[in-house]
């Protein structure tokens, strides 16, 4: 999948676990692990704003495009 979710490396650098921010965000821990593994389909924008507020990022920097394959220049 193109899109890809940094939120595990976030996590680690503010030294908060998962459980932790899914009770700062009012998710279940279930929905942040399955945001975290990249296996969600969608993201709800109030959801990645309260993201980005309790780790004071940016929604950059929570998600990522890369192009599948290798494309020729």
């Amino acid at each position: 999948m193109p899109i890809n979710v940094k939120l595990d490396d976030l996590l680690h650098a503010r030294r908060m676990t998962l459980t932790e921010l899914a009770d700062r965000i009012d998710l279940t821990l279930a929905n942040v692990s399955i945001l975290k593994t990249g296996k969600a389909k969608a993201i709800r924008f109030s959801t990645l704003e309260a993201i980005c507020r309790e780790l004071d990022c940016q929604p950059g920097d929570v998600l990522g495009y890369e192009r599948d394959g290798a494309e020729s220049a």
